[in-house]
C-alpha cells in the first residue's frame, strides 16, 4: 500500500509540473524595487535574504523523491543530487559567494560570511563529498565525460575547465583569508596548479578554450581566470598571479576589441582569425568586472598598470556609448531590438562605480552608473526577486541565438553580478553637474 500511495504521489507531481505554468519576469514585476523606492542597500540586503532563507542543505533521490540532510552513509545510488541550486558547485556560485562576503564588508553583518562558510562545509566537511565522488567515478569509467555532467559536484573532481574551479576557487580564496581551512587551501591550490600550468593556452600565454575551434578566446575566461589569479596574488603576495592576469586582460583587448564599435566581440577563433557575430553584453561585462578585479589588488608601480587602466578606461568609454534609455544595456550592445538584460548591465554599473570611488575614471561616469541602477531596480521585485537573466549562452554562428536566449529569475548567473554592482553604488558618490553659469568668470574678455 505504501509503495501505491508513493507511486500515486509521484504521479500526481508529474502532472502538476506537465500542467502548471511557469512564471516569467512579469510575474515578478508586478511591484518593482524602483517603484518602492527601494535604495541599493536595501535591495541586496532583500535579495541576500532570500538567498539566505531558501537555500536547503538537503540531497533528493530524483528517481524516488526521497529527500535527505545528508548521504554521508547512503549506499550507492546514481539518482541522488543536490536539492538546491544554491549548494550546488558551478561558477555562477562562486561569484555569488564573492557577492555575499562583500556585503558582509560593506554592512558589517557576517551572516553573509557565515553562510559562505556554511556552504563549503557542506561540501567538504560532512562527509558528503565522497558519496559524490564514487558517482563521480562509476559514471566516468562507465560512460566518459559526457555521463558526468549530469551528476553534482562533478566539477569539484573533472577540474579541466575554468568553469570547474576558477570563480569558485576564487571565492574559496575570500574564504579562508577569512576562516583557514586546510581542506579549502588544497582545492585552491590545486586550482592554481591547473589555471597556471593546465590549462589550454596560446602561445603567447593568452587562455583559450579547444572549442567550439581549436583555440578559442572567450570573452568570457577573462573573469574565470582573472577574478582567481588576482585573489591569489592577495592571499600569497605571489606577484606573478598579478602579472598572469595583467598579460590575460591585454591580451584579451588585443584579440577581442571591435576598434570600430569600441566594444568586445563574444570570441575569437585562432584557427581561421575570425572572431564571433555577437557582442554579448555579459561577454563585455565578465571583462569588466574581471578587470576591476585586478586594479584593485594590483601595485601601483606595476610595470603594466597603465596598460590595464587603458584598457579599463577604453572598455567603459565604449559600453558607456550603448546604455538604452531606460539605464539598461540589451543582450546584444549593439542591438537595441534585442531585449535588456540585468547581468550585462551589474557588471558595467559595477566596474564604473568602482572605478569612480578609485580614481581609475572620471568622475562624470558615475552618472552612467546611477542610470543602470535606476534601470535594474525596474528588474528587481520589491522583494528581491532578480529577473531577466540571460541563461547560461556558449558561442554560436548565429546572431538569432543570442536574440532568442530565454531569461530566467532567481539564478545565481544574475544574483551575483547584481548583488555586487548593488554592494559598490552603496556608497557611491552622486553625479553633480558643474553649471556652465559657474564657469563663466573664468573666461576673459
Amino acid at each position: 500500500m505504501k509503495q501505491t500511495i508513493c507511486s500515486m504521489g509521484m504521479a500526481f507531481m508529474a502532472f502538476l509540473s506537465l500542467t502548471a505554468q511557469p512564471k516569467n519576469d512579469a510575474d515578478y514585476l508586478h511591484h518593482t524595487a524602483a517603484e518602492a523606492g527601494l535604495s541599493a542597500q536595501e535591495t541586496a540586503l532583500k535579495i541576500a535574504g532570500r538567498i539566505l532563507s531558501g537555500t536547503t542543505y538537503e540531497f533528493v533521490n530524483n528517481r524516488t523523491g526521497e529527500t535527505y540532510k545528508s548521504v554521508k552513509n547512503l549506499p550507492l545510488d546514481m539518482d541522488v543530487r543536490v536539492a538546491c541550486k544554491y549548494n550546488k558547485w558551478h561558477y555562477t556560485n562562486g561569484v555569488t559567494h564573492i557577492a555575499l562576503m562583500e556585503l558582509a564588508d560593506k554592512t558589517g553583518d557576517e551572516r553573509y560570511t557565515d553562510y559562505v562558510l556554511k556552504n563549503m562545509n557542506f561540501v567538504f566537511h560532512e562527509g558528503n563529498l565522497s558519496f559524490f565522488k564514487q558517482q563521480y567515478d562509476k559514471a566516468k569509467a562507465e560512460g566518459g565525460w559526457r555521463a558526468v555532467r549530469k551528476l553534482s559536484w562533478h566539477m569539484i573532481f573533472r577540474g579541466k575547465r575554468l568553469d570547474d574551479n576558477g570563480p569558485m576557487g576564487a571565492s574559496l580564496i575570500e574564504l579562508q583569508m577569512k576562516h583557514p581551512d586546510k581542506a579549502f587551501l588544497d582545492y585552491i591550490n590545486t586550482t592554481a596548479h591547473h589555471v597556471s600550468h593546465a590549462e589550454p593556452r596560446l602561445e603567447d600565454g593568452t587562455i583559450a578554450r579547444l572549442w567550439p575551434h581549436v583555440n578559442t578566446i572567450w570573452a568570457d575566461d577573462a573573469f574565470m581566470a582573472v577574478s582567481f589569479l588576482c585573489r591569489m596574488a592577495k592571499l600569497t603576495g605571489n606577484m606573478s598571479y598579478v602579472d598572469d592576469a595583467a598579460r590575460q586582460i591585454i591580451n584579451y583587448h588585443r584579440y577581442l576589441w571591435c576598434p570600430e564599435k569600441r566594444i568586445f566581440y563574444h570570441c575569437y577563433h585562432t584557427d581561421n582569425g575570425e572572431h564571433g557575430v555577437a557582442h554579448w553584453s555579459r561577454a563585455n561585462g565578465w571583462v569588466f568586472m574581471a578587470t576591476a578585479d585586478l586594479l584593485a589588488v594590483m601595485p601601483a608601480d606595476h610595470p603594466r598598470r597603465n596598460e590595464v587602466l587603458d584598457c579599463f578606461h577604453r572598455q567603459c568609454s565604449g559600453v558607456a556609448r550603448y546604455q538604452g534609455k531606460n539605464g539598461l544595456w540589451h543582450q546584444l550592445l549593439d542591438k537595441p531590438d534585442s531585449y535588456e538584460e540585468i547581468t550585462g548591465t551589474a557588471m558595467f554599473v559595477f566596474g564604473i562605480a568602482r572605478g569612480v570611488k578609485n580614481g581609475w575614471l572620471h568622475p562624470d561616469f558615475i552618472h552612467v552608473a546611477e542610470q543602470g541602477l535606476h534601470g535594474m531596480l525596474t528588474k528587481i521585485s520589491a522583494e528581491g526577486d532578480v529577473t531577466t537573466t540571460c541563461v547560461g549562452t556558449g558561442i554560436m554562428p548565429s546572431l538569432s541565438f543570442y536574440y532568442n536566449r530565454p531569461t530566467q529569475v532567481n539564478d545565481p548567473m544574475g544574483e551575483g553580478p547584481v548583488l555586487r554592482a548593488l554592494i559598490e553604488m552603496m556608497d557611491a558618490p552622486r553625479y553633480t553637474e558643474i553649471k556652465a553659469e559657474e564657469q563663466y568668470d573664468k573666461i576673459g574678455r
